[in-house]
C-alpha cells in the first residue's frame, strides 16, 4: 500500500497536478450556453484556444426552458459555471445574489462606446457593469407591406394614429382582425408604455406605478386595439399557426423580434418572400420616430467565484470582438452588439435588418429588479382581463399597483435595511 501511495504521488508531482488539480499551465473554462447558440459557439472557440493555449473551453448546452432555474439551482449549489449565458431581464436577481463578477474592465471605453447604449445601459447595475452584450434583439413591426398597399396605405405607419388606421382599412380588406398581440408576450405592451417614458416602477423599484399617467396612456391604447377588433384577443391559439396565416394574410402585422428574420425568410412561400417588410415600432403621434422599444438579447456573465476569472475575461473579450460578433451572426442570425460589425457586414443597408438598426439607437432596458419577470406576468394577466371584458381598465391599473406593491414588499424591506 505504501509503495501504491508512493507511486500515485510521484505520478501526481511529473505531471504537475494531483487528480483534483489542473496543470498550472492549463485552465479548462466551462461554459454554459443557452439553445442553439451553445451549439453554434461552439465553430468559434478553436480560434480563440489558438490564441490562448493554455486555455481550454467545455461548452454546455442548456435548454432556454430550464435555463434560468439550473442556474439559480448551480448557484445554490456552488456549482456555477466559470462563464455563463444570461437573459438580460435576469440579471438583476443574480446581481442580487452576489453571483456576477464586474466587468468593468473587459472592454475599453472605445470599445463600450461601440455598444448600442441602451443595451450597455441595461447590463448596469449600481455603477457597473455586471453583463456583457452578447447580442441584442428589439421588438418592431413585421408586416405584409402588399397588403398595405391593397388596402390604400403607402408605407409603415409611423404614429399610433396611422397605426389604427392601417388596421382598419387591413381588416376592412382582408375581413379579419390584422393584427396579433399574444397575451403570453409582455415586450408589446411594455415598448409602448416606454415610449410614453412611463416610470412602471417608482421609489427606486420600491412601488408599482401603473396608475400614472403614462403608463395609463399606453394601456388604453393597447386595449384599444383588442376592443375595436384590430388584434386577436383569442391570440396564438385562434389564429393557429402564424406563419401560416402570415401567409394566408390572415393576419398583415406582428410585432416581434430579430428570431423572425430567418423564420420568415424560411418559412414564407417562395411567391411571398418579397411582399414582408419590417419597421420600427409607431409612436405616440407627439413623439420623434423612431420612438422607444425593449433593449432585449443576451449577455455574458462571469461567475463571481471563478477561481479562473482572468482566463474568463479573455474568452468575453474574444466573443465580443466585431469579427467573432460578425461570425456569430452569420452561424446564428442573432444580431451583434458591436456597431463596427453591423458596418463591417453592412447589416444596416440589408433589406428588413436596417428596421432594427434603426430600432436599436432608441432602446431601454426595464426596471432592474429580480422580481420583474413576475411584475410582467401580473401585468398581461390584467391586460387579458380588460381585453376579454372582464374587468374595467381602472380596477386593472389598481389591481397592478396593489400586486406589484405586495410582490416588492420584501424588496423594500430589504432596501431600508440597507439605507444608511
Amino acid at each position: 500500500m505504501k509503495r501504491r501511495l508512493a507511486l500515485i504521488l510521484l505520478v501526481g508531482l511529473v505531471l504537475g497536478c494531483t487528480p483534483h488539480e489542473e496543470s498550472s499551465n492549463h485552465i479548462t473554462l466551462d461554459f454554459w450556453v443557452m439553445g442553439s447558440e451553445g451549439e453554434r459557439v461552439q465553430s468559434l472557440l478553436p480560434a480563440f484556444e489558438r490564441a490562448h493555449p493554455g486555455i481550454k473551453v467545455r461548452v454546455q448546452q442548456i435548454p432556454w426552458s430550464s435555463a434560468h432555474e439550473k442556474l439559480l439551482t448551480a448557484h445554490v449549489g456552488g456549482t456555477l459555471p466559470d462563464v455563463f449565458q444570461l437573459g438580460n431581464t435576469w440579471l438583476a436577481e443574480f446581481v442580487a445574489l452576489r453571483a456576477l463578477a464586474p466587468l468593468d474592465d473587459v472592454l475599453s471605453a472605445e470599445a463600450q462606446a461601440d455598444i448600442f447604449p441602451g443595451v450597455l445601459a441595461a447590463n448596469r447595475m449600481s455603477g457597473h457593469l455586471y453583463g456583457l452584450p452578447w447580442y441584442v434583439d428589439t421588438r418592431l413591426l413585421f408586416y405584409r407591406a402588399d397588403l398595405l398597399q391593397q388596402a390604400g396605405v403607402a408605407r409603415a405607419p409611423q404614429t399610433w394614429s396611422e397605426w389604427i388606421d392601417a388596421l382598419r382599412r387591413l381588416r376592412a380588406h382582408t375581413g379579419s382582425a390584422p393584427l396579433i398581440l399574444p397575451f403570453s408576450e409582455w415586450q408589446t405592451l411594455i415598448a409602448l408604455s416606454l415610449q410614453q417614458q412611463a416610470e412602471l416602477l417608482r421609489d427606486d423599484g420600491r412601488y408599482g406605478a401603473f396608475k400614472q399617467p403614462a403608463f395609463r396612456a399606453a394601456f388604453a391604447f393597447y386595449i384599444r386595439l383588442f376592443q375595436e377588433g384590430l388584434a386577436e384577443v383569442g391570440g396564438e391559439l385562434r389564429v393557429g399557426n402564424v406563419y401560416q396565416a402570415f401567409a394566408d394574410g390572415r393576419i398583415a402585422m406582428l410585432v416581434s423580434g430579430p428570431w423572425n428574420l430567418g423564420e420568415f425568410e424560411r418559412r414564407m412561400p417562395p411567391a411571398l418572400r418579397e411582399v414582408w417588410a419590417t419597421a420600427p415600432l409607431p409612436v405616440p403621434d407627439d413623439t420623434a420616430y423612431p420612438g422607444r422599444s425593449i433593449a432585449g438579447g443576451a449577455s455574458l456573465a462571469i461567475n463571481a467565484k471563478s477561481p479562473h476569472s482572468q482566463a474568463a475575461r479573455a474568452l468575453l473579450l474574444f466573443l465580443s470582438a466585431p469579427p467573432q460578433q460578425l461570425e456569430f451572426y452569420r452561424a446564428t442570425g442573432d444580431l451583434p452588439v458591436r456597431m463596427s460589425a453591423w458596418s463591417m457586414g453592412k447589416l444596416q443597408q440589408a433589406p428588413r435588418i436596417d428596421a432594427f438598426w434603426q430600432q436599436l439607437q432608441q432602446v431601454q432596458g426595464v426596471p432592474p429588479v429580480p422580481e420583474w419577470e413576475r411584475l410582467a406576468s401580473l401585468v398581461m394577466r390584467h391586460a387579458e382581463r380588460v381585453a376579454r371584458g372582464l374587468e374595467s381598465q381602472e380596477q386593472a391599473l389598481t389591481a397592478m399597483d396593489q400586486e406589484a406593491d405586495a410582490m416588492l414588499e420584501k424588496r423594500r424591506w430589504l432596501m431600508d435595511r440597507a439605507a444608511p
